[in-house]
């Protein structure tokens, strides 16, 4: 079984930057498609960035160009850069494969204030 353990979220005033981790542990062997998902207020969690097996990335629009997803596998981490953040990014942010075949982490709260 496969446990997710994100880390790194934090306060941060509107146009700062955070790095996220997200270590994982048990039966795994390569980390291979990977996303970052968030779950904002009042809203439905989402996906908001992926890195599929060959290092293709995706991103949500509202993210593109400030977020950054990687993989580091000798260390079984996933990393997303968050940059120039805005106070619609507070939310709580966890990752899992697609689909989510994983049991959810506990996520790591990010607070954008204004």
């Amino acid at each position: 079984q496969v446990q997710l353990v994100e880390s790194g979220g934090g306060l941060v005033q509107a146009g700062g930057s955070l790095r996220l981790s997200c270590v994982a542990s048990g039966s795994i062997f390569r980390l291979n498609t990977m996303a970052w998902y968030r779950q904002c207020p009042g809203k439905q969690r989402e996906m908001v960035a992926v890195r599929r097996s060959g290092g293709v990335t995706t991103y949500t629009d509202s993210v593109k160009g400030r977020f950054t997803i990687s993989i580091d596998n000798a260390k079984n981490t996933v990393y997303l850069q968050m940059n120039s953040l805005k106070p619609e990014d507070t939310g709580v942010y966890y990752c899992n494969g697609i689909p989510p075949l994983y049991n959810w982490g506990q996520g790591t709260q990010v607070t954008v204030s204004s």
